[in-house]
Formats: structure tokens, sequence, C-alpha cells
């Protein structure tokens, strides 16, 4: 059933049936009402392009992700799964749309051309020039993650700064005093990823109210890279007992680092975090840590941008997020070398 049908049986035009449909130009109560009665007789639903057009909208949100040539880790992708299924639920489309490096154009097409109502931004730094040309162009967006400053946006984020330190703070209370944090890569950490920076406050706050000493080092988000990492870590300070991470891609790699070098978990060495749940789950033994929350993070991503769309003047509002420690098997008592 299409408009040309409906314009045939109420006996006007093609054009008067999308007027009506639109509402963007009056239509004498008789004539509409004749159309109205076409419609409810066919039972018509209009399809996505017309409700748009009725709505003044698009029935699409947009969703920007790292650039299209890194692989995107198990988190990042459940966080996209998370908003497409919650747009879904509200009958609307995602448009993904990579940022950074050679994919700026993207992004900005997504600012400028009109093609959807509101933004989803992932994967925010510091001082993130992303947010501040959202910000400039009026464009609706809500944040996974936050900027330094984040008055006056809202946002939904993982407190890894306190997740972190709890992590630590576990970990002294079973007797280790050396003490290592995973981060994520150097290169992030030098762009100013949030999580990195407040993993690293947390960690270096932690280590210093408890007296541990602490060791820094960055893996970058795959097997490989955790494995490199873990040995280089055992060789240069093998006075380390245990580590708090919040690379989950690495734990793979770190998993086979210590089993290489003779080393049981959690016997000799205690390892704890910030994950997935599967990806502690998939451990060995499970991992201590706190389970992220994607799937209720994406939800709620997408109600307050939904909120933000409906009431542009409305408060911003935000949301930290942070799970509890679960206490699984790959931490325990500190064993004497």
């Amino acid at each position: 059933m299409n408009i040309g049908e409906i314009a045939r049986r109420a006996g006007v035009s093609r054009s008067t049936v999308s007027y009506v449909l639109s509402g963007k130009r009056s239509v004498s109560e008789g004539t509409r009402q004749r159309i109205q009665s076409v419609i409810d007789e066919l039972d018509y639903r209009p399809n996505a392009s017309a409700r748009a057009l009725k709505e003044g909208r698009t029935r699409t949100l947009g969703l920007v992700i790292p650039p299209a040539s890194q692989r995107l880790t198990d988190m990042q992708l459940g966080f996209v799964a998370s908003v497409v299924e919650a747009a879904a639920r509200h009958d609307l489309d995602v448009l993904l749309s990579p940022s950074g490096g050679d994919h700026d154009r993207s992004f900005e097409r997504i600012v400028t051309g009109r093609r959807v109502d509101g933004v989803v931004l992932m994967e925010i730094r510091l001082a993130d020039d992303r947010v501040t040309r959202l910000t400039k162009a009026g464009l609706p967006f809500v944040t996974i993650g936050r900027t330094a400053e984040p008055h006056g946006m809202s946002w939904i984020d993982i407190d890894y700064a306190g997740l972190i330190a709890r992590c630590v703070q576990h970990l002294a209370d079973l007797g280790h005093r050396h003490v290592a944090l995973v981060n994520r890569s150097a290169e992030l950490v030098a762009a100013g990823y949030g999580p990195s920076h407040r993993a690293l406050t947390g960690f270096r706050a932690a280590a210093v109210e408890r007296g541990l000493t602490g060791v820094e080092v960055c893996s970058g988000d795959d097997t490989a890279s955790g494995e490199a990492c873990m040995e280089q870590l055992l060789a240069t300070h093998p006075e380390v007992t245990a580590v708090a991470t919040i690379n989950e891609a690495a734990l793979p790699g770190m998993q086979r680092a210590l089993t290489g070098a003779g080393l049981s978990v959690p016997r000799d060495f205690s390892v704890a975090g910030v994950a997935a749940q599967h990806w502690a789950e998939d451990f060995r033994p499970p991992l201590t840590a706190a389970d992220v929350p994607m799937v209720e993070m994406g939800a709620e991503a997408v109600s307050l941008l939904l909120e933000i769309i409906a009431a542009p003047g409305a408060v911003p509002r935000h949301r930290l997020y942070s799970p509890p420690i679960s206490l699984r098997s790959s931490t325990g008592p500190v064993r004497a070398r």
C-alpha cells in the first residue's frame, strides 16, 4: 500500500495526501477526514521517511566510534551493540561514524549534514575536540565517558579511579606490597584518554594511602601486547606480586605470560581489574573484577539523548557507575618468595 493508492481512493492528489501525513500544509477538515478514513480502512503505516518528515526529525541517532582502522575491543563492541539495541526499542536507526585521523570528515558530516537527531559519543578524552564541536553546533549529544570539565553536558561513565583504587585496597588487604597497574596503550595515555588517566589517579592514591610500591605499565589492546607487557614487567620488576588492570583485551596475553613464567594464579600472583563480565569469567581462574554493565549503560545513554532531543533546554544529567568488585578466584594472599 502506498500514497498513490490512498490518493486514488480518497479522490485527491498524491501531494494532498502527503500534506496530511506531514502536516506541513493546511488541508480542509473535510478532505483531511476523508483521507484519514482511507488510511484507517487500509491500516496504512507510513514508512520511516514519511514519519520523519511529519515529526521534523530523522529518527536516526549517530554513534561516533573509534577509527575504523583500529580493532574495537569487546567492551567497545558491547557499547555499540547496547546503543543499537536500545535505539531499536524506540524504533530508531543508528548511523555509525568513526572519528579521528582520516575520519574527521565523517564526523563533520554527522555534525553538519542533518542526518541524525542526536549523537552518542564514545571513547572520551580529557580535552576532546569532538565535544567542543558538538556543543558549538548545538546538536544534542551524550557521551560514554567524560572530559576533565564535564559541566553543562550529559554523560555516563565508569568510576575508573574509584574502582582501581578498590582493587588496590583489596590486594593490599591480602598482603601485597608491590603492585602494578596495567593500563591501556601508551598512545591513549598520551592522548589524554579519560579512563586511563582516571585509573592512574586511583592507582596512585591507593598505593600512597596503603604505603605500597606501585609500578605503572601500558599495553596495547590485544593478546600479544598483553603477553609482552607482562613478560617485561616480570623481568624488570620481579618483586611485583599483583596487578590491577583496565585493559581487558590484554588479559589473555597476561595470563599466557604468567603461565610461561611458571607462576600460578592466585598462588604465586594475583590479578584484579575492571572488565566486561565475560572477560572476567573467561580468565583462568575467574577474575576478581568490577563488571562493566555495558547493556545498562548503552540503554541509559540512549535514554538521556532522547530526553535532550525532546527538551533541548533541560538540565544536563549524568551518572557515574561504580559496580561492586566481584571476588572471584584470581586474587589470594601474597606468597613469600
